[in-house]
């Protein structure tokens, strides 16, 4: 089967060298494609030069649109997505596709704790996956890779979902939870990036935070409204039942409760039926 290696980048042009050149070495029948996701280095001319066939946004849209480009252009049957950065090993390239000729829809390279980029990350990192795993019912071992070998076809079908940001793993593994397609992780290595990061830990630490509630959302909006609806529902009759025993009425308070609880319920419910259909099986 013909395979497209995606890389999404922004000024990545010190790894960008090696990277192409190794890749095409490996897989000298595959299609190599780079998005430039407005980088201001030589990133574009590098990737080029080297083989690689490059798209060009005309200035930074984010690494989930880079992702949606290089998929809309890409031919293979199996896509390999890998961060221009270093981090990833062309060599893991083998290793994946080996799993998805298993049987498997797609397969994540899961990062060890060793490769974290920091114990913040680390202990971000491991919550996410903690937390998707139980909202899934299904061990999830890194949410959060961007490496990862998918089925064209399969993966083309929730382009429409993608967001544009750094939350496009995210995503695109809850919507093929959701969708019953087979899901596998290969334990990785992952190295230090070369070149400097582009997370920020103010912004990107408040749209982290939103990930927890996207991933409820995503997939069963009823696990986490529901839970929330149950404990504001407990809250109010705790607290009637206390008005009640020491002022003999039902106050206002109490009333609030229970009203914050019928809708945090019902909008979980019409969440559920949203969700329902946003995972039709659209085609793209």
């Amino acid at each position: 089967m013909h395979l497209s290696i995606i890389l999404p980048c922004l000024n990545e042009s010190q790894s960008l060298k090696n990277l192409i050149p190794t890749l095409t070495e490996i897989y000298p029948n595959a299609e190599v494609i780079v998005v430039n996701d407005g980088s201001s280095d030589d990133s574009a001319n590098i990737a080029q030069t080297a083989g690689a066939k490059v798209i060009t946004h005309p200035y930074s849209m984010g690494n989930g649109a880079a992702i949606k480009s290089g998929a809309r252009a890409a031919s293979g049957d199996i896509l390999v997505f890998m961060d221009a950065d270093g981090q990833h090993d062309p060599q893991d390239i083998e290793r994946l596709l080996a799993e998805l000729g298993h049987g498997y829809d797609m397969v994540v390279g899961a990062r060890s704790a060793k490769s974290q980029a920091s114990f913040g990350r680390l202990c971000a990192n491991s919550f996410y996956n903690q937390f998707s795993s139980w909202v899934v019912g299904h061990t999830i071992a890194d949410l959060t890779s961007g490496f990862r070998a998918v089925k064209a076809d399969k993966f083309k079908e929730f382009l429409y979902l993608l967001p544009n940001g750094f939350s496009y793993p995210t995503t695109i593994t809850m919507a093929f939870f959701r969708a019953g397609y087979s899901v596998n992780y290969m334990p990785i290595v992952a190295h230090k990036r070369i070149g400097k990061s582009h997370i920020k830990w103010l912004r990107d630490g408040v749209r982290f935070l939103l990930i927890i509630f996207k991933i409820g959302t995503l997939y069963a909006p009823l696990k986490l409204f529901g839970p929330l609806s149950l404990g504001f529902f407990s809250l109010g009759l705790s607290y009637y039942l206390y008005t009640f025993g020491t002022a003999g009425r039902f106050t206002n308070m109490g009333v609030l409760l229970f009203i914050t609880s019928l809708l945090i319920f019902l909008i979980g419910l019409v969440s559920e039926q949203i969700t329902q259909l946003l995972y039709s099986q659209k085609k793209n």
